[in-house]
């Protein structure tokens, strides 16, 4: 499975419109599509999962945010006023010793904007909606994520009525560092389930 050619061919109407735009400045020579690359790029992997981060970093340092966070996540987050984009119905699911979770959206386009920021193509692409559910093992693997064989693997499917964010397990060695600190190590994969928070060698 190619995580980044992979396209979804069912585009919703207003992503019609966006690529249809997108296509006619294009051919005006009025934006450059390397240069909308870069931005959308930062937007989906850098500056949008940094909310998502933050609030795992304050589930791994707060034990009664944690707590908070597993009853009732949609207030959770948005007491750190990260609402609003498909970030209305939310459940946290925490990765423990014995299970790691994968969210995966089967059906819709429903993906938390406000904690994750723009949804990687590799999501939005059949392969991975299919494969998730029928072989989590083996998608993570492709990932380059092997679990142990004793680890069971929940899947999540994302709906328009629920969505989901994967709390990694807090790497080793962490203690005392500082919720800034711990947000860097949070990725927005590791909220997905498709990989997990390390601390870098």
């Amino acid at each position: 499975m190619s995580h980044d050619h992979d396209h979804d061919n069912e585009l919703d109407p207003f992503a019609a419109r966006v690529r249809a735009l997108e296509t006619i400045l294009t051919e005006k020579g009025l934006i450059d599509p390397a240069a909308i690359d870069v931005i959308v790029d930062t937007y989906e992997t850098k500056i949008g999962p940094r909310n998502g981060a933050r609030v795992v970093a304050k589930a791994w340092s707060d034990p009664a945010y944690a707590d908070w966070l597993k009853r009732d996540a949609t207030e959770a987050i948005a007491s750190l006023s990260y609402t609003g984009r498909q970030g209305e119905h939310m459940q946290a699911v925490f990765n423990t010793e014995e299970t790691h979770n994968l969210v995966v959206r089967t059906l819709c386009s429903c993906y938390p904007w406000s904690v994750l920021g723009l949804p990687p193509v590799w999501y939005k692409a059949p392969p991975y909606r299919s494969r998730a559910v029928i072989d989590p093992r083996g998608v993570l693997e492709e990932f380059g994520l092997t679990l142990p064989a004793e680890k069971k693997i929940r899947v999540w499917d994302s709906t328009a009525e629920l969505r989901y964010l994967v709390v990694p397990m807090r790497p080793r060695g962490t203690d005392g560092w500082s919720e800034e600190r711990l947000a860097e190590l949070v990725s927005r994969d590791a909220m997905i389930g498709t990989a997990v928070a390390t601390v870098p060698a």
